[in-house]
């Protein structure tokens, strides 16, 4: 690796610059190849010549915020250009650092406004470090998938450019910092919904006009003695054994996070409702919005407390109701495509028409799909009566033991179980020896014509149905929310105990799903498709560094820089309008061997 001095000379000037260039092997033999430029090259925007002291500006994607930016990097600028013979041999870079997606997420923290939000809510006291400054750490590392802040404070943030970017010592970021980082955030819980709401409206245009609601849980590590809210009740992340808390979480159609609520463990979906309904009214007003629901959140007593609110709904309804509409769902008239292998038609509501109607769906690709679920557990519950039966014939048991075998045989294979009817025979002794079972398909004749079908409940009185179930299929915005806070930020498991840092924990797991998500409508908006996991692991491979040339008389220069993107890295950088400090940092310059300039 070595250092190559360039010379272009433009409107009658030369102009210098460098390149740090290495040497590689190819199927064509040894070839060069540039990975960091070091210095100003003629032809460049002025906007991509800029340094590390105008990172402030590249963060917030604007040129001119009518006041100058706190400078990051209080680098001193030579007054005039320094020279000096550089010993090629002993040229080394030093000081790697991860810097392309810890940019990115400063990046979105800049242009949501939070480092605004927050400096103005926690103003600077005696502290050496601000705890707006905290909160960016703190949020920055989740969307950087750091599951505790131990981990954060102790291996996480000094392998990264962080230092560079925010101006904070490593050895200022420690654990209890951090955990009264999360004391100071919680308490503003409340103004950064009502500040987000501005931001959505500002940069994407949010209406609020659809409000996806659903709910979630995730569990603890440890008994956590000493917190209410800590209960066993249905896991969805299939951890009955530990405690957990339930979330409730609002979103836009495009996915954006606009409130949460946590609920206690065992709280049942039901009756969180009209807690989420005042929550959001509190913050976004009373209108006449449409609420887009589960099943699992449905109840005739929620259905009127939103009539009364004068709010419109559109929910899922259990699996039962389905049963009342079975001459409907047979008839083949009426049924309009939605999509691919998906037809709905509107239902009038057998009391009321005046005032709901219900929209009936089928889907050909779920049809198949619990079609296969039947019959495999019949398969299996079949197997397993007849391996219980070959096992009492070899040797007879007790009756009871046999009867709570079968018990929890069928209560684990639900779709079927009325199908089959089981009866132990006994021996002179009054021991089972063995089993005798039916099954009668006639019983779930209807389960296979309901195959793939649905039905949808709603008191908005619209003439399309295809309208009405592109609404309600915006719901997998708020489980993909779900999926991505569990699966990439790290929202379970828990390892606070005390309720508080419960709670600013899940805090900063919904500022990381604010940033995450709005990477996502950032990436959809510039025509990048909406896969920020795959953007992120592009950008991940941007390293900063330091490049250390020996000079003559045993000095040396140090240069802070940013490695030359791959190709498809500063495609994505380009399309996003995020541009990269590109002139180096000079952090020691013609220093002398005793350390005398």
């Amino acid at each position: 690796m070595y250092l190559r001095r360039h010379r272009r000379r433009k409107r009658g000037e030369d102009y210098d610059y460098w390149t740090l260039v290495e040497s590689v092997r190819t199927a064509r033999g040894p070839r060069q190849r540039i990975v960091a430029h070091i210095g100003k090259e003629p032809g460049l925007d002025e906007d991509d010549r800029l340094g590390w002291e105008h990172i402030g500006k590249l963060l917030d994607g604007q040129e001119d915020e009518g006041k100058e930016q706190l400078d990051l990097f209080a680098a001193e600028k030579p007054e005039a250009p320094l020279w000096a013979q550089v010993n090629l041999r002993g040229v080394r870079v030093e000081r790697v650092r991860q810097f392309g997606k810890v940019y990115v997420a400063l990046a979105l923290w800049r242009r949501l406004g939070l480092h605004r939000f927050f400096e103005k809510h926690l103003p600077v006291g005696r502290e050496s470090v601000g705890w707006s400054q905290v909160a960016s750490i703190l949020s920055v590392g989740r969307f950087c998938e750091q599951v505790s802040e131990l981990a954060l404070a102790e291996r996480w943030y000094a392998s990264t450019a962080l230092e560079d970017l925010i101006g904070v010592d490593v050895e200022a970021v420690y654990d209890n910092r951090l955990y009264r980082g999360l004391d100071r955030v919680l308490p503003l819980r409340s103004e950064l919904f009502d500040h987000l709401r501005e931001r959505y409206a500002r940069w994407f245009g949010s209406r609020f006009e659809f409000l996806i609601y659903d709910i979630t849980s995730t569990y603890f590590e440890g008994q956590c003695a000493d917190n209410r809210q800590a209960q066993r009740g249905y896991s969805r992340d299939k951890r009955p054994d530990c405690k957990q808390v339930c979330i409730g979480l609002v979103v836009t159609t495009e996915g954006l996070p606009l409130a949460y609520e946590v609920f206690e463990g065992n709280r049942a979906d039901v009756t969180t409702v009209e807690e989420m309904v005042e929550l959001m009214e509190n913050h976004y007003g009373v209108a006449d919005r449409i609420w887009v629901l589960d099943r699992g959140m449905v109840s005739e007593d929620n259905l009127d407390y939103l009539c009364e609110k004068k709010a419109r709904y559109l929910v899922g309804t259990p699996k039962s109701q389905l049963k009342s509409f079975g001459r409907e769902l047979l008839e083949q008239s009426e049924w309009s495509e939605v999509q691919a292998g998906v037809e709905v038609k509107l239902v009038a509501h057998p009391d009321r028409p005046e005032k709901e109607q219900y929209v009936l769906c089928r889907s050909r690709a779920r049809r198949d799909k619990e079609a296969a679920m039947l019959q495999r557990q019949q398969e299996r519950l079949r197997n397993k009566l007849e391996q219980i039966d070959a096992g009492l014939r070899k040797r007879p048991q007790r009756p009871d033991r046999v009867e709570r075998r079968i018990g929890r045989w069928l209560g684990r294979n639900t779709m079927v179980e009325r199908i089959f009817s089981v009866e132990v025979q006994t021996d002179a002794k009054g021991r089972a020896c063995a089993l005798t079972f039916s099954e009668d398909t006639s019983k779930a004749d209807w389960a296979q014509r309901a195959h793939g079908a649905y039905l949808l409940r709603t008191n908005v009185l619209e003439e399309d149905p295809r309208k009405l179930w592109r609404w309600y299929i915006q719901l997998t915005q708020a489980e993909d929310a779900f999926r991505c806070s569990k699966s990439d930020l790290g929202l379970r498991p828990l390892y606070h105990h005390k309720e508080d840092r419960v709670q600013a924990h899940i805090l900063i797991c919904f500022i990381a799903l604010v940033m995450w998500r709005t990477l996502e409508n950032w990436l959809q908006s510039k025509g990048l498709g909406s896969c920020a996991r795959q953007v992120l692991h592009e950008l991940d491979n941007l390293r900063s560094m330091d490049v250390v040339a020996p000079l003559r008389g045993g000095r040396q220069a140090r240069l802070r820089l940013v490695g030359k993107p791959e190709r498809l890295c500063s495609e994505l950088l380009k399309k996003m309008d995020l541009k990269l400090p590109v002139r180096p940092k000079i952090v020691q310059n013609v220093v002398q061997e005793n350390g005398s300039r």
